[in-house]
């Protein structure tokens, strides 16, 4: 039956940024689907925890600064340690400074860059590495951006570091193929987080956006579960290095 190819039951799954937002959503929704998580953000991931226990799962949280990636080797460890296997990644963890390019600092590209793009690589190196000692392949799934598509507006180093995760889930697609390593990517379109708080906050700027959505809102954290449950599933077994808009519509208007 095609339903059971959606099936995660047992599976295991890291997911970063996992105390709020879409990393909130997308573990709740692996959960459901029947992950263990492991919950991987800078601080506490309590609550994001007991909702991912309350469907009677799993769940490891473990606090990590991924503006360094010396620690990224150990959350892989801890995670056999504690579930014997990996099953799924979702490169989730992201941050964004806006200023006018022609201001913008060094530091708040390198802030954006080892958080976004860099840490992202070194996970999926490591997890991949655990996939191949395993023998089982795996999933990868890295959350990109509509700025992966476009260029967007006083986010230089954002913009860059979305662009260079869907690169990179292509290239990396193409090395671990062979592997049964599925890397795959989401693009999220405006969605109602911490990250565009200020846009939605900005009267004329929300209206404008909400004006080019076809879907005629925000999108919720909820909305990229679906497709997250889909990629890290068997039913995406033949998908490979390709980047799934989910935008109500944004990149079709």
């Amino acid at each position: 039956m095609i339903l059971n190819s959606f099936n995660l039951e047992g599976k295991v799954a890291i997911v970063t940024g996992a105390s709020r937002g879409l990393g909130q959503g997308v573990a709740l929704s692996l959960a459901e689907a029947g992950c263990n998580i492991v919950g991987v953000s800078t601080k506490n991931s309590a609550e994001t925890k007991k909702l991912v226990e309350d469907m009677g799962r799993k769940y490891l949280d473990i606090s990590c600064d991924l503006t360094k990636q010396d620690k990224i080797p150990d959350v892989v460890k801890q995670s056999v340690e504690t579930f014997g296997k990996i099953d799924i990644l979702v490169n989730n963890s992201g941050i964004i400074r806006r200023e006018d390019a022609i201001n913008f600092t060094e530091q708040d590209w390198d802030d954006v860059m080892n958080v976004n793009l860099k840490s992202a690589f070194f996970f999926c190196q490591n997890v991949a590495k655990q996939f191949m000692s395993q023998g089982n392949g795996g999933k990868i799934i890295n959350i990109a951006s509509l700025l992966s598509y476009q260029g967007g507006i006083r986010v230089p180093s954002y913009t860059s570091s979305k662009g260079g995760i869907k690169g990179l889930t292509m290239a990396l697609a193409n090395e671990w193929a062979s592997h049964n390593i599925n890397v795959n990517g989401i693009a999220p379109g405006y969605m109602a987080t911490d990250n565009t708080q200020a846009l939605r906050d900005d009267e004329k700027r929300s209206g404008e956006i909400l004006g080019r959505i076809p879907a005629g809102r925000w999108g919720k954290p909820s909305d990229i579960g679906g497709t997250a449950v889909f990629l890290a599933s068997q039913a995406a077994d033949y998908i490979n290095g390709f980047t799934i808009a989910v935008d109500g519509g944004w990149l079709g208007r």
